[in-house]
């Protein structure tokens, strides 16, 4: 990821069109009259081979002869022209260019490199940035840029837009001057060879007039790069994604039901979800979205109250939320008696509210000041249809302030046209959330539920520490290089239960044989009554061919099954080879539940994890639901209660809920498989039964290839990075320094809660009481990707472990820069505890290629400038608002030396 020269594409003082022209209708010629018409305040050059003049203006004949060093070219020549340009532009200083030329996948010649690579490797050494190609081009109304071929420009506003495809992005910015919306980027990424959804969502994160940032995506190239940006923005500002192709690209050819099952469009919104943005499925619900969440208050819960002077408009609206699953509020009876008290007796004592199509303002206002006090309420919907007892203008001027001093989100639906078109308008300049259809309002409605539970999932840290569980990760490893040394891509039934018991997934005891006689002899030893499976690498799901028997009491009986299981094998399947049978107990455990939790790996992000109901029908019933590993217990936890059959694990009638804790577990570890086995390509735990007395896993299937990534690249979201734990010796006092968990946030909040008030004001530069929950995710919620964090940890005198202190460093996307801070627990101080730890971020900021390591602290924090010093910053002068800068050249500087 990168945003290394990107002011320069989106706040140019220069611009070059290359490929300028007078043509009528030409691309060069919209270019730059669309410069001009925005009113871009710099100097355009166009450039154009064969004509001095363009667009009445002097055009030049060569980049070369240009008078100055364009900050920005757009390019709009043939595609063999383009590789060229980019390197000539390169050489001249230009930093940025805007590809709107299509076809640079074509090769000049076969066994050639594409123009596009050409144009890649041409900018490479001069960093310059491209946008595109085969771009529409950029509109940056803020700096009154418009570098594009677009029919029109943009309007000034707080949105950033981001679009893969053209045409679309044209019909947008039609739609959005149509309706009023404005852009502070408005963002056509073509082909997006360099500049991607990452660089964009990385830049307009940080851009102070961008208030909520809007995609439409196809496709997503590099899903690490992606996620690590995604979740970053989406913790400043809202992100919303409308994404194409939402039918589902199961694996014709899975080995597993999980890769059958998990469609790639389920993938990406568990991508969404995972990082806090939301997931739209239209364009007008991508403005709706946005204005939504830029206006309504925060919600804290999502059930809904209905207030409306109609009831057929109240019963729509209900209708809507019910079908989609949301949630009406049901009213209490202090709700009910606070609503009697203004309305009359007809009203419908229910909710939706219906206070009669002859209400006049009073009523509007006492109905509102009663739903402000209900307990039972977390949002409001307004709706009015117009009559003629009062006009909606005057019930919008009366109620606009109960809108505002309401504590709760009100979303309001002014239905009609003219009559209530002054409503309507004095609620939008209001900033009132309002819309037109009942249907309209609630979809607005869900947006902030979904919003809210995402963003929630973001920052919630889970309320203890993992369970200590160490996998025999050598063994594992050395079952899954036999089975690729020997040829083989499936693991036999045995060999996946036997790495299913290293990562501590309790799995039935299941013997292989390869002949009947063998099998009779195994089931006699494991006692009756058994199981039989036939065992074939080439049939993975074995019910499908008669392929299993189940409850065998004696040994005729294992002879029987085994001779008919052989003969419908042959019939079904003559290509298989058949390489013997397994021999298992038949566990009996009538009231357990049937699960399946598995494993497939998307073409995009990579691994993804399943969870549902399981069972031969599991590719019936299709109850399940994804997510991205890794996976901690708040996440195994919202994984299953996201499907249907976590209603049946609740428990009902005469069955008992079964343990969720055991299912979570095998969740989590199989999640652990998954990071450190790259080899692992499929997975399948089905059934798993659960019960009230835990989980045990009755069939399993793996599927492994050859590793094509180092280590965990493969996941698009890195997991804890194990590997940097270390222990030391500090005053004869063991410490283990290692990077932060999730899991820390109570020992955070203890860690933080117990530090001296002067602590915490030389920490964060103000005095502060406390520090918010949500502050505390951040820090221990990181991205390991782009950030880290390392914790000292020692036993107090109970053996509890404890939080000693801290240091947190965030690099730039470039990888160029990181800023870092470090606390030291009250009492702590002035043992070396800080300089160890500011050395551990040293080394691992060094080994990672970042260049240079900043920090700040208040001019009376001697005891931090003093560790700067001793460390080889450079420290620098008194700043006006009197924190002290430093910084350390980490590439250039020896650990502990002057700089």
């Amino acid at each position: 990821m990168s945003v290394r020269n990107l002011e320069h594409l989106f706040s140019p003082r220069s611009v070059a069109v290359i490929g300028a022209s007078d043509r009528p209708g030409s691309v060069g010629s919209l270019l730059v009259r669309n410069l001009r018409d925005a009113g871009f305040e710099g100097p355009v050059w166009p450039v154009n081979r064969r004509h001095a003049s363009v667009a009445g203006g002097q055009a030049w004949s060569r980049v070369s002869e240009l008078p100055g060093v364009p900050d920005l070219a757009v390019i709009c020549t043939p595609p063999a022209t383009v590789p060229a340009l980019i390197g000539e532009l390169g050489r001249l200083g230009t930093r940025a260019a805007v590809v709107l030329t299509s076809g640079l996948k074509a090769r000049p010649r076969p066994n050639q490199p594409t123009y596009e690579q050409a144009m890649l490797d041409a900018a490479r050494p001069h960093l310059l940035r491209i946008l595109g190609p085969n771009s529409v081009g950029l509109l940056v109304p803020g700096v009154r840029l418009n570098a594009s071929f677009a029919h029109a420009t943009a309007l000034p506003g707080p949105l950033g837009f981001v679009s893969q495809s053209g045409a679309l992005a044209r019909a947008m910015l039609d739609w959005a001057n149509a309706h009023g919306i404005g852009f502070s980027h408005f963002i056509s990424l073509g082909d997006g060879a360099d500049v991607d959804f990452g660089d964009a969502l990385d830049y307009l994160a940080s851009d102070s007039g961008t208030r909520a940032i809007l995609m439409y995506v196809e496709t997503i190239r590099e899903a690490r790069k992606f996620m690590s940006a995604a979740r970053a923005a989406a913790r400043n500002k809202p992100v919303i994604v409308v994404k194409a192709g939402r039918a589902p690209e199961g694996a014709k050819a899975a080995a597993s039901h999980t890769g059958a099952l998990a469609g790639s469009d389920a993938v990406f919104d568990a991508a969404v979800r995972r990082a806090g943005m939301l997931r739209v499925n239209s364009l007008s619900d991508l403005f709706d979205a946005a204005a939504t969440l830029a206006r309504a208050k925060p919600l804290r819960g999502r059930r809904l109250a209905i207030l409306t002077n109609g009831g057929g408009a109240g019963v729509l609206a209900a209708d809507a939320l019910s079908l989609r699953g949301g949630e009406l509020s049901s009213l209490s009876a202090e709700t009910l008696a606070l609503l009697d008290q203004s309305l009359p007796a007809a009203w419908s004592h229910a909710n939706p509210i219906d206070i009669m199509g002859d209400a006049p303002v009073e009523r509007y206002i006492a109905s509102l000041e009663a739903l402000g006090k209900a307990q039972d309420v977390d949002a409001v919907l307004f709706m009015h249809a117009p009559t003629a007892v009062v006009s909606s203008a005057d019930i919008a001027k009366a109620c606009i302030p109960a809108f505002r001093a309401s504590r709760r989100p009100v979303l309001t639906c002014w239905m009609g046209g003219h009559a209530v078109a002054e409503a309507r308008q004095r609620c939008e300049e209001a900033a009132i959330p309002t819309y037109d259809t009942p249907e309209r309002a609630v979809n607005a409605f869900l947006h902030l539920v979904e919003y809210r539970r995402n963003q929630d999932a973001l920052l919630e840290a889970p309320a203890g520490a993992p369970e200590a569980f160490a996998p025999d990760r050598a063994k594992a490893q050395a079952i899954v290089a036999g089975a690729l040394q020997a040829g083989r891509a499936l693991l036999d039934e045995s060999e996946a239960k036997a790495l299913f018991g290293l990562y501590g997934i309790p799995v039935v005891e299941t013997r292989t044989v390869t002949d009947v006689a063998s099998a009779i002899r195994q089931a006699e030893a494991i006692g009756f009554p058994v199981v039989l499976k036939i065992l074939s690498p080439d049939i993975s799901h074995k019910s499908d061919v008669g392929g299993v028997a189940l409850g065998l009491d004696d040994r005729d009986a294992v002879a029987q099954a085994a001779d008919a299981m052989l003969r419908r094998v042959r019939e079904l399947r003559p290509d298989a080879h058949l390489a013997g049978f397994t021999v298992q107990s038949m566990v009996k455990r009538p009231r357990a539940h049937e699960l399946i939790v598995g494993m497939a790996t998307d073409a995009v992000m990579g691994p993804v994890m399943l969870f549902g109901h399981g069972g031969t029908a599991v590719e019936v019933i299709r109850d399940r639901e994804v997510a991205l590993p890794p996976l901690n217990r708040v996440l195994a936890s919202d994984l299953v209660a996201r499907t249907r059959v976590a209603r049946l694990l609740a428990g009902y009638s005469d069955r008992p809920r079964a343990d969720h804790e055991a299912i979570y577990a095998v969740l989590e570890r199989v999640s652990q498989l998954i990071c450190d086995l790259p080899e692992v390509v499929e997975l399948d735990i089905n059934p798993l039964l659960a019960d009230e007395n835990g989980v045990i896993a009755l069939d399993g299937r793996l599927k492994v290839e050859r590793a094509t990534t180092v280590g965990t690249r493969r996941l698009a979201i890195r997991p804890y990075p194990s590997a940097l734990e270390q222990r030391v010796t500090l005053g004869g006092q063991s410490i283990l320094i290692r990077p932060i968990r999730p899991e820390d946030g109570v020992r955070f909040a203890e860690f933080y809660s117990n530090c001296a008030p002067r602590d915490i004001r030389l920490r964060f530069f103000v005095s502060r009481r406390d520090i918010p929950h949500s502050e505390l995710a951040r820090y221990t919620q990181i991205d390991y990707d782009r950030e880290m964090a390392f914790v000292a940890m020692a036993p107090d005198a109970s053996g509890e472990e404890v939080l000693l202190g801290e240091v947190h460093a965030v690099c730039d996307p470039d990888n160029v820069r990181a800023e870092f801070a470090i606390q030291v627990r009250s009492g702590q101080q002035q043992k070396g505890l800080g300089r160890l730890l500011l050395d551990r971020m040293i080394e691992y900021l060094r080994s990672r290629g970042t260049q240079q390591l900043a920090g700040e602290c208040l001019e009376e924090n001697e005891g931090m400038k003093r560790l700067a010093r001793e460390a080889g910053f450079t420290i620098g002068a008194l700043t006006r608002d009197r924190s002290v800068p430093f910084a350390l050249d980490l590439q250039g500087a020896s650990k502990g030396g002057a700089v």
